[in-house]
């Protein structure tokens, strides 16, 4: 099966995600000390989620600005200001309305993963949670700039910002299930 223009695009942009995700992610997990990101002496489930909430408050604040975002262009629109129950989009807001939906979707997946992380992980390995917001935020930037390009364009965000929170999901399980 060949694949079209689009669909090579979103692959390629997809694998320049991925290698961003592993040239950052990876070193970062290696040297970044653990103090320097609050998460040492964690010793409680208390303490950990609450860790993980505080680093969630950027990704919770990304999908409040978006929110801003679409509110104030419809206001700013006749054409929206009605409301997405009675009127379809108009092109002015419907690229800000998809970017709020899909991150909303996004923030719901992550701020869950990051919590199931907080159950599972010990002691340094909680340094993970930071890292996956900032991959996280990289990617929903990455996303909302690139959206309006089509597909191609936003697929590079949404694998930074999906699929590390994939990974961390079944990190989360795989642990679950060993009984950690």
């Amino acid at each position: 099966m060949a694949l079209t223009d689009d669909q090579r695009g979103i692959v390629r942009g997809g694998a320049i995600a991925l290698v961003v995700t592993l040239v950052f992610g990876i070193p970062a997990y290696l040297w970044l000390p653990p103090a320097w990101l609050g998460a040492e002496a964690l010793a409680t489930v208390a303490d950990r989620f609450a860790f993980a909430i505080r680093w969630d408050i950027p990704i919770l604040i990304w999908l409040a600005a978006c929110v801003r975002v679409v509110s104030r262009g419809r206001f700013k629109s006749a054409a929206d200001i009605g409301g997405s129950a009675f009127s379809k989009p108009s092109p002015m807001i419907a690229v800000k309305r998809a970017v709020l939906q899909n991150s909303l979707e996004q923030t719901v997946l992550a701020a869950g993963a990051h919590l199931a992380l907080a159950v599972t992980l010990r002691g340094r390995e909680l340094v993970l949670i930071p890292i996956l917001v900032l991959l996280y935020l990289a990617g929903r930037v990455w996303f909302a700039a690139g959206y309006a390009a089509g597909a191609p364009g936003r697929a590079p965000g949404m694998v930074l910002t999906a699929g590390p929170t994939f990974a961390a999901l079944m990190l989360a399980g795989a642990l679950a299930l060993l009984g950690r």
